[in-house]
């Protein structure tokens, strides 16, 4: 059964949220699992693909956007459409909804920003997976 993780960050500071995924995604992916990023529109893929060149001096994640999959890249990044079942590792989610195809992945990466909306929209989500007896981790980052 799918296992969803929790990161609830104390910083306010807007782009904590997508380097905190970069961070994951870079673990994910050097521990040879299959990421799928789920952003919220084109312009959340386009700033998670340029992140993912940038967010850490030396590292590599070999990575497309969806629309540009390769059949080979263990990290895929999109928006719209649902990711090709050859990924069922993690799916690292940046949206407020839970996507129709979770269920299908090992693990889940929800990361919850500071501001009051985003912890509201994060609480809905974890009412979600709970009340359907997914196993629930939570991890406090610290700024």
């Amino acid at each position: 059964m799918t296992q969803v993780g929790f990161y609830l960050l104390e910083d306010i500071e807007p782009q904590r949220i997508q380097h905190t995924a970069c961070r994951l995604i870079n673990k994910a992916y050097r521990q040879g699992l299959g990421v799928y990023v789920h952003a919220a529109s084109p312009e959340g893929v386009a700033e998670i693909d340029q992140l993912l060149w940038t967010f850490r001096q030396g590292s590599f994640v070999p990575h497309v956007a969806l629309a540009q999959e390769d059949g080979v890249s263990p990290v895929l990044v999109g928006c719209d459409a649902e990711p090709p079942t050859r990924l069922s590792d993690v799916l690292v989610n940046l949206t407020d909804q839970i996507p129709l195809f979770f269920s299908r992945f090992e693990r889940v990466v929800e990361i919850i920003g500071a501001t009051e909306t985003l912890r509201t929209a994060g609480r809905e989500r974890y009412r979600f997976y709970r009340d359907r007896g997914y196993t629930l981790q939570t991890h406090t980052l610290a700024a």
